[in-house]
C-alpha cells in the first residue's frame, strides 16, 4: 500500500484504454482524509471527455513538466479499493500482456466503472408486529387488499422486502396503511445482510461420505490455512460436490469465506440451490445474467465480508473477499474459464495465483482434468486426490461404439440406436441424445451439381435452420433466406447434409410420437429462465427424450437418464488444433457421465465412422485417464504444451496484404532480437489462421514458444511494444493470447 501522499505532487492514474501505460495528474486542491493511496478512484478529464480513473501510485516527479499536467476533477473514494485486488489486477495485466487500466476496469462491476459510490444498498423489509399477529383479516372489514397483504406477510416469518411485495401487486399506500394501524413494521437492512449472530452454519445436515470421500476431505482439511493446490480427480457422480460442501463448512467455521467458480451460467441455479439448502449463511452469485445493481451488491457484500460464499463464472475470480479461506474451481478443464477476447485471462490460473497470494487452499475438481493440470499433479506440484467410485450404489455407464458406416440414418441416428432408445422408453426411462451441432443440418447442398451453401463473409458453410427456415453462419451470425433453387445450376433438388439438433428432434418426434422431445441448445434457451424451466421438466422424472448440445454435458445431475446416444463422435478426432482430441475426449466422457446416476444402470452408445481409431478405442475400453497419459506422452515428444509454453499473436484486417506485410516484417525483427539477446524462444509464422477469413476480415497468427516462461514473456512484451509503435499496425486489429486454449 502506498504511503499517504500529502507531500506527493503527482498521481499516477490508470485509465480504461488499450494503451499499455498510465497517466500523470496533479492532485489539485483535493486531499482525502487519510491521504492518497493506490486504489482510489478519481474523476478526471481525459482527452475531450470526462472519465473515471484509478490511482495506482503516487510520486514526486513526472516526465512531463508540471505546467502540462491536468489536475483531477474530484475524488470518488475516501478509502482505496482492496490492496490484494489491486495486486491481482497488476499481475493479470503483466502476465497476460494487457493494459493495466483496461484490466482494472474489466475487473470492476459496471457501476463502479461509472463512478458509483462503493457502498451497500439498503432495502426495506416488512413483517407483522405482535398486534398484526393477533389481528385477523376479517377485522380489516372492506379493506380487502390490506387483508390479503396481511395474510401474505403472515406466511413469511422473516418478512418480505418491498420489491417482493409490490411484485405481488400490492402498493406502497397499502403498506403505509397497515403500518399506520400498527399491524406491520418496516426495517431498513442492507441489500445483502450479514448472517444473524449465533445462527447455525448448516441449514441441513451433511451427507454421509464413503471411504474415498472421507479420505479426500481429511487430506483437504490438512491444507486449511495454507497454500494447498489440489486436483480432486473424481469420476462423474463420485460426489465431488459433497466434498466441496463439507470443506466449505470447515472454512466457514474458521470465520472465512469461500469462492466457488463454475464454468457455465446454466449451472448457477442448481449450484446455488444446493448450497442454499445446505448453508444458512449469506450466499451471492456473480455472472453475466445479473443486472448491474445486483452484481455491485454481490461484489460489495463479498468485499465487506457479509457474503460468506461466492459462486460465479470466470469473472468472479476478481471478486474481493475480506477473509478468503478457500477457492474451488469446479470442472477445471472447461475452456469456458478462458476469456476469449479482450483481456484473455484464464480464471483457473488466476485462482492458483490468488490462492498462493492469500495462502489458502485451491481445489481443482474434474472427472476429466486438463492435460496441463494433470501434468502438474503427476509432477508433484499439486496434491492429487482420486475418487474412483460413484457415490451411492450407481455404477459407471458402459460405453459402446456403433459403426454407422453404410448404415441408414434418421436424423443422424442409426437403427441400433433407435432400438435402444425404444427399449428404454418402454421401461419409462429418460434418454439423452447428444449432438454438438445446433440447427437442422450443418449445411445445404445441391444434389445435382454439388453446390454447398457457404458464408459470404467467412471460410465456413452456412447452417440450415428450420425454425424459422433460414441459413445462418454460426461464426459471424450472417442470416439469409433459403434459396428456391441452386444458385449454381438452378436445380431445385437442394438437400440438407448431416444432422443438427433440430433434425434429430424432428426424427425423434416422428419415431416416438407419444414421448415428449425436449431440445436444449442455444436457440431453444434464449428466453430468460428457459433453461431452468427445461431442467425442472426433466427432473420430474417422466419419460422423455433430451436432444442437446454440450449445454447438457457440463455438471448436470439427471438421475432418470439411463441411456446416452452420441450422434457423431468423430468431430475432434482429426483436427489441425493439437488440443482437439483432448477436448473431444473430455466432452465425450462428461456427456457419458450423465447416464446411470441413480439405481438403474447406464449405457452409452457412441456412433462413429471410425470405429477402429486407436484413440477412440482407448477412450471407450480403458477410459479418459489412460488416453490422457498417451496424449501427454505425445505432447512431450512433440514439445507442445504443457511441456512448452505458448503465446499466440492474432492479427485481423480487411486488407490481407497489409496484415501479411506488417507481421512478416515484425517477425523478422523479433527473430533478430531473439538471436541478439540469446533468448530461447521459437517464433513461428506468420501463417493464416485455421479459418483465414471470418466476418469479412482476414486472420493470421504468429506463434511464440519456449520451455521457459521468463524469456517467452520478454519476447511477447517486445512484440507488443513493436506493434504499438509501428504506425501501420494501427490500421488493423491485433491481440496477444498468453497460454491459448485453441488455435482458432
Amino acid at each position: 500500500m502506498q504511503q499517504p501522499a500529502t507531500a506527493a505532487r503527482i498521481l499516477e492514474i490508470a485509465v480504461p484504454t488499450p494503451l499499455r501505460r498510465t497517466f500523470d495528474y496533479l492532485p489539485g486542491p483535493h486531499v482525502p482524509a487519510n491521504g492518497w493511496h493506490a486504489g482510489m478512484r478519481v474523476k478526471i478529464s481525459f482527452g475531450h471527455r470526462d472519465a473515471v480513473g484509478i490511482v495506482v501510485a503516487t510520486k514526486s516527479e513526472s516526465a512531463l513538466p508540471a505546467g502540462k499536467l491536468k489536475a483531477i476533477k474530484d475524488v470518488i473514494d475516501q478509502a482505496p479499493l482492496p490492496a490484494d485486488w489491486l495486486a491481482l489486477c497488476r499481475f493479470t495485466a503483466r502476465y497476460y500482456q494487457h493494459s493495466l487500466g483496461d484490466t482494472l476496469f474489466q475487473a470492476l462491476p459496471v457501476l463502479l466503472r461509472q463512478g458509483r459510490a462503493l457502498e451497500a444498498r439498503t432495502r426495506e423489509r416488512w413483517s407483522l408486529t405482535a398486534k398484526g399477529h393477533a389481528t385477523t383479516a376479517d377485522a380489516l372489514g372492506r379493506a380487502y387488499k390490506q387483508a390479503e397483504l396481511l395474510e401474505m406477510l403472515r406466511l413469511h416469518r422473516r418478512g418480505m422486502v418491498s420489491s417482493a411485495i409490490t411484485a405481488q401487486g400490492f402498493t406502497r399506500a397499502q403498506l403505509d396503511a397497515l403500518g399506520a394501524k400498527g399491524l406491520i413494521e418496516g426495517t431498513v437492512e442492507q441489500a445483502i445482510a450479514p448472517a444473524r449472530e449465533h445462527s447455525d452454519i448448516l441449514a441441513e445436515p451433511s451427507l454421509t461420505l464413503n471411504r474415498e470421500q472421507t479420505d479426500a476431505l481429511a487430506t483437504l482439511h490438512t491444507g486449511l490455512g495454507t497454500f494447498f493446490p489440489t486436483l480432486l480427480h473424481g469420476v462423474t457422480g463420485s460426489g465431488k460436490t459433497e466434498v466441496y460442501l463439507q470443506l466449505i463448512d470447515a472454512v466457514l467455521r474458521r470465520q472465512q469465506q469461500a469462492l466457488v467458480l463454475i464454468p457455465e451460467i446454466g449451472l448457477t441455479p442448481q449450484t446455488l440451490a444446493r448450497f442454499e439448502r445446505r448453508f444458512s449463511v449469506p450466499i451471492v452469485t456473480l455472472h453475466s445474467g445479473m443486472n448491474d445493481a445486483e452484481r455491485l451488491d454481490a461484489w460489495e457484500a463479498a468485499r465487506a465480508g457479509r457474503a460468506r460464499i461466492i459462486i460465479g463464472t470466470r469473472s468472479a475470480i476478481f471478486t474481493p473477499m475480506a477473509a478468503p479461506g478457500v477457492i474451488i474451481v469446479d470442472e477445471e478443464h472447461d475452456d469456458s474459464f478462458k476469456q476469449q477476447d479482450g483481456l484473455r485471462y484464464h480464471a483457473r490460473d488466476l485462482a492458483l495465483f490468488r490462492a498462493q497470494t492469500h495462502d489458502v487452499p485451491v481445489v481443482l475438481g474434474s472427472a476429466t482434468p486438463s492435460l496441463t493440470t494433470l501434468n502438474h499433479a503427476r509432477q508433484g506440484r499439486y496434491h492429487h486426490i482420486h475418487l474412483r467410485q460413484r457415490a451411492g450404489e450407481s455404477a459407471q455407464a458402459a460405453l459402446e461404439l456403433l459403426d454407422v458406416r453404410a448404415r441408414p440414418l434418421e436424423g443422424g441416428l442409426c437403427p441400433q440406436a433407435l432400438e435402444a432408445i425404444s427399449a428404454q422408453l418402454e421401461q419409462k426411462r429418460q434418454v439423452l441424445i447428444f449432438i454438438n451441432r445446433r440447427g437442422y443440418a450443418p449445411t445445404l447442398s445441391c444434389h445435382q451439381c454439388g453446390w454447398l451453401a457457404e458464408c459470404p463473409r467467412c471460410d465456413a458453410r452456412l447452417t440450415l435452420h428450420r425454425h424459422p427456415p433460414q441459413l445462418i453462419c454460426h461464426h459471424c451470425d450472417y442470416h439469409t433466406r433459403l434459396p428456391d433453387a441452386c444458385p449454381s445450376c438452378a436445380s431445385a433438388d437442394l438437400r440438407p447434409l448431416g444432422s443438427g439438433t433440430e433434425r434429430a428432434e424432428d426424427a425423434l418426434v416422428s419415431a416416438f410420437p407419444e414421448t415428449p422431445v425436449i431440445r436444449v441448445d442455444r436457440d431453444s434457451t434464449r428466453r430468460k429462465d428457459a433453461l431452468a424451466q427445461t431442467f425442472e421438466k426433466i427432473h420430474k422424472g417422466e419419460p422423455c427424450l433430451l436432444v442437446g448440445t454440450q449445454m447438457l454435458a457440463k455438471g448436470h445431475h439427471f438421475p432418470h437418464i439411463t441411456l446416452v446416444v452420441v450422434v457423431n463422435a468423430d468431430g475432434g478426432l482429426y483436427s489441425a488444433d493439437f488440443r482437439a482430441l483432448e477436448t473431444s475426449a473430455q466432452l465425450l466422457t462428461q456427456v457419458a457421465g450423465r447416464a446411470g446416476r441413480a439405481e438403474h444402470p447406464g449405457r452409452v452408445l457412441i456412433q462413429t465412422h471410425h470405429p477402429d481409431d486407436q484413440n477412440l478405442l482407448c477412450l471407450v475400453q480403458e477410459g479418459y485417464d489412460t488416453l490422457a497419459d498417451n496424449l501427454l506422452e505425445e505432447r512431450r515428444q512433440a514439445q507442445l504444451p504443457p511441456f512448452r509454453h505458448m503465446v499466440l499473436l492474432r492479427g485481423e484486417s480487411a486488407h490481407l496484404d497489409l496484415l501479411t506485410t506488417v507481421l512478416e516484417t515484425v517477425s523478422q525483427e523479433l527473430r533478430a532480437w531473439l538471436g541478439e539477446h540469446a533468448r530461447p524462444v521459437d517464433c513461428l509464422g506468420p501463417v493464416p489462421a485455421p479459418m483465414e477469413r471470418r466476418q469479412g476480415r482476414y486472420h493470421m497468427h504468429l506463434m511464440l514458444m519456449s520451455a521457459h516462461r521468463a524469456p517467452l514473456h520478454d519476447a511477447a512484451a517486445w512484440l507488443a511494444n513493436a506493434l504499438e509503435h509501428r504506425p501501420e499496425a494501427r490500421r488493423f486489429k491485433w491481440s496477444l493470447d498468453v497460454d491459448p486454449v485453441g488455435l482458432d
